[in-house]
């Protein structure tokens, strides 16, 4: 803050030893992002929620702790393979790193590929832990030297051949847990829980997420085939709900009531000698005895923190042998009755607000997003007719399930508006500009064939509907980039759109083709559907050199 006072908004920088601004080039400001993300990986779990942040769903912040994360594990796997495309078409050989980050670099390098043949028989829990323990040193060790002596401020390189090898050998180690996280019904673990021991880590799960499927049909491990299977168990699955013909976050579930908690089951019980012991004597500390004979934990008791506390207080009578024998079984037998470390948050306690029974939709069109992917990628892969046309079912049936497309009785509320979630019992609840309305314009820009590939503009409307096109010739108004409304005529058998503010109008042709329409009323005529980089340039810039974009569609690539 000090610092804020005297220099500004440059105060909040890292500073080196010298007291000047740290600054690094993009691929170590990459790099950094990646290795925090490796350095709380934990092999056929995910990565470690161990920052006190909620991720996407803050209805899942009580995981952090003993929740680990596959979500985040599904995008790093598409961010890896983005980074290995971007580090492998650099014209540089070599690549300057701080020398704080460098050790980092090199100590999780070496402890992923010493490790990697472990990978080919499974982990077990005791070298899960091993792996586990030397990428948290190593993060520690950077973030202490950071914290407590700043960046010396010197450079060293490394070479792009050794970077390339360090993300597939991470790569290695992240098919193979999302591999592992593959659930018998076809769905693909969300989050995951782990329990400490002072030598190994055990991992168990959660039940199925809507956001774990999201994740894995973005995250370019899945073939054509694998997110078909995906897409065929969900909608088999209880995450689908047939009344909005949506999906759930989480599936429907009838909570115990009040008198269904806190009940020890008698085999349980029987296996403690305390607890024998002290209902035998009507010692009421850790447990009491009901007029059915039921047993239950002290009602005072938050969590097993509580429960061995109460045991502390019995280490001073006749009970202290078997405290001292039994204090793990009975930390056991509490978690078993309570199962505190499932405890996600609101999502496995309340009925609306992303909770049970509910459909959230930002999730729902990020869904949407995943799987126009998926199709896209498989047309451009030219999988066969079958695959794809199945894909495009998917596709075409979750944008209908968005409320956008319903009547007001179905939908609960005027659909054109952005509602946060719909909960088992009441219509759209929330009114508000979610991040839902993000990925739908996106998704339309796809549904309509708006692509860059390579920096140049491409329109290829591989997922558009012929029953789109206009059958009547209408008027089509828009704002032009001075902000002045103009219109334009468009025959029947035509769509338009605007893309940085130039009209672009789709017409059904028998061949495919583009005129462009400049400000000084010239006519280019192009075959195909690609434009050149420098005009695509000229609308990504909003120069006002293009004015109108007329887009010949095959009725053949029509859906």
């Amino acid at each position: 803050r000090q610092a804020m006072d005297t220099l500004g908004a440059d105060g909040g920088l890292i500073t080196n030893e010298k007291g000047d601004i740290h600054r690094v080039n993009f691929i170590e400001k990459v790099l950094a992002s990646i290795l925090a993300k490796i350095s709380n990986f934990i092999p056929e779990a995910g990565i470690w929620m161990n920052t006190q942040r909620p991720e996407w769903n803050d209805a899942n912040n009580a995981l952090v702790g003993n929740g680990v994360s596959m979500v985040t594990l599904y995008y790093l796997k598409r961010f890896m393979s983005f980074f290995e495309n971007l580090v492998e078409h650099s014209p540089h050989e070599s690549i300057s790193l701080s020398n704080e980050l460098m050790d980092f670099y090199k100590q999780i390098r070496k402890s992923l590929e010493e490790n990697v043949s472990m990978l080919d028989d499974g982990i077990d829990d005791a070298q899960r832990k091993q792996l586990m323990d030397q990428l948290g040193t190593a993060a520690s060790n950077y973030r202490d030297h950071i914290y407590k002596k700043s960046f010396w401020g010197t450079r060293r390189s490394i070479s792009k051949e050794g970077l390339l090898r360090f993300i597939k050998t991470t790569q290695t180690y992240i098919d193979q847990t999302i591999q592992v996280n593959k659930r018998t019904d076809g769905l693909y673990h969300a989050y995951n829980l782990i329990s400490i021991k002072a030598d190994a880590i055990e991992v168990s799960h959660l039940s199925e997420m809507l956001e774990g499927q999201v994740a894995i049909l973005s995250s370019g491990y899945l073939s054509a085939n694998d997110a078909l299977d995906a897409l065929d168990a969900m909608k088999k699955s209880a995450l689908f709900r047939h009344d909005q013909y949506s999906y759930l976050l989480y599936p429907n579930k009838q909570l115990p009531g009040f008198l269904e908690r806190n009940n020890i089951p008698p085999e349980e019980a029987k296996k403690s000698k305390l607890l024998q012991t002290l209902v035998k004597d009507g010692n009421t500390s850790i447990v009491e005895k009901d007029i059915n004979g039921q047993l239950h934990f002290n009602g005072n008791f938050r969590n097993a923190n509580d429960m061995i506390k109460g045991l502390k207080t019995l280490e001073s009578s006749s009970y202290v042998q078997l405290v001292e024998e039994e204090r793990n079984l009975l930390s056991e037998i509490f978690e078993s009755v309570f199962n505190h470390k499932s405890f996600t948050g609101r999502s496995g306690t309340f009925y609306g607000y992303e909770g049970l029974g509910s459909i959230y939709w930002h999730m729902v069109s990020k869904l949407l997003l995943a799987v126009q992917e998926t199709c896209v990628q498989a047309i451009y892969n030219k999988e066969d007719a079958v695959t794809i046309g199945r894909l495009l079912e998917h596709f075409y049936e979750i944008n209908e399930g968005i409320g956008v497309h319903k009547p007001p009785s179905l939908y609960g509320a005027f659909p054109t508006d952005p509602y946060s979630h719909t909960p088992w019992h009441k219509g759209a609840q929330q009114p508000g500009m979610t991040g839902q309305v993000k990925e739908d314009i996106l998704s339309r820009f796809g549904e309509l064939g708006v692509f860059i590939r390579n920096g140049s503009l491409v329109f290829d409307p591989c997922l558009l509907r012929k029953s789109e096109f206009i059958d009547a010739a209408t008027n089509f108004n828009y704002f032009d980039l001075s902000g002045v409304r103009k219109s334009l005529n468009l025959d029947a058998g035509s769509i338009a759109f605007t893309y940085c503010q130039v009209p672009i109008i789709y017409t059904i042709s028998d061949k495919s083709g583009l005129k462009i329409t400049t400000s000084d009323n010239q006519n280019v005529q192009m075959e195909g559907q690609q434009l050149p980089r420098e005009l695509s340039e000229s609308i990504f810039q909003r120069t006002g050199k293009i004015v109108r974009i007329d887009v010949n569609v095959k009725e053949s690539t029509l859906k």
